[in-house]
């Protein structure tokens, strides 16, 4: 079962992959583009062959991530656009303050790391600017993610444990859907009053990151086994494209077409 009219709860970006997220009020996209201001930068765990001339896409085990690294969940991350600086605070206080367009900012960060998860680096670690066209998705095509929270609280029901949806770290958050529709909505468009058109283009498969409480860092639950033991499959969430731009708001009613 769908409904004709979905309503945005929540819009998230994620600037540096496996650190905290950011809410944001709205965000605008560009057609054909990423999600504004996410994965722009990633933390390289020990080489990795990643070429920044001529990117290619590399499984997430290239980079510190929650999947392998959760006690990056217990940092808290701060990011302005406007100047590149990322401030990382651990405990309560302020760890690390730099400047990401800059090669000694980006290796202040890096030792942080060296000192931060010393026990999980492969090599030394070094953070990697996203090249103009790409950005670190876990997915080739992942421009943006969406997550029905009614599907987050079905999850709740098979874990039988409360379930954080910033767990599963999208870009839009969705209200309005009954649970698991969004798998039935592929190939449809979401669309804005504006004109912003969202293509649902494929699931999201979820691997142990979502296991981790973003609050915590403690890898408390196991959602993936638990969604294929009683679905037959381990996604949440769907990916979109965007096929027209346009601005995204918090509260804002999209609607179904196609």
């Amino acid at each position: 079962m769908t409904t004709d009219l979905v309503r945005i709860a929540g819009l998230y970006r994620y600037p540096v992959k496996g650190l905290s997220p950011e809410a944001l009020e709205s965000a605008h996209l560009e057609t054909s583009g990423y999600f504004p201001g996410d994965r722009l930068y990633a933390i390289e765990n020990g080489p990795s062959g990643f070429n920044e001339v001529a990117p290619r896409h590399l499984p997430k085990v290239a980079y510190l991530m929650l999947m392998r690294n959760e006690a990056l969940a217990r940092l808290r991350t701060r990011f302005d656009a406007t100047t590149h600086r990322l401030e990382i605070e651990e405990n309560g206080r302020e760890a690390v303050s730099a400047d990401l367009g800059t090669e000694e900012g980006r290796q202040a960060v890096a030792d942080f790391m060296k000192g931060f998860v010393p026990h999980e680096l492969r090599g030394a670690p070094r953070v990697l600017a996203s090249p103009p066209g790409y950005r670190f998705t876990d997915a080739r095509d992942g421009y943006v993610s969406l997550v029905n929270r009614a599907s987050v609280q079905a999850v709740e029901d098979l874990v039988g444990a409360p379930v954080d949806p910033l767990r599963f770290r999208a870009n839009l958050y969705l209200d309005g859907l009954e649970p698991w529709a969004e798998n039935d909505l592929l190939g449809r468009v979401l669309e804005t009053p504006d004109g912003l058109r969202l293509k649902l283009a494929r699931r999201t498969v979820r691997c142990a990151a979502v296991n981790v409480d973003p609050e915590t860092g403690i890898r408390d639950l196991a959602i993936p086994p638990a969604l294929d033991r009683h679905l037959g499959h381990s996604d949440c969430g769907v990916y979109a494209e965007v096929l027209n731009g346009g601005t995204v708001r918090v509260g804002e009613v999209l609607r179904v077409v196609g």
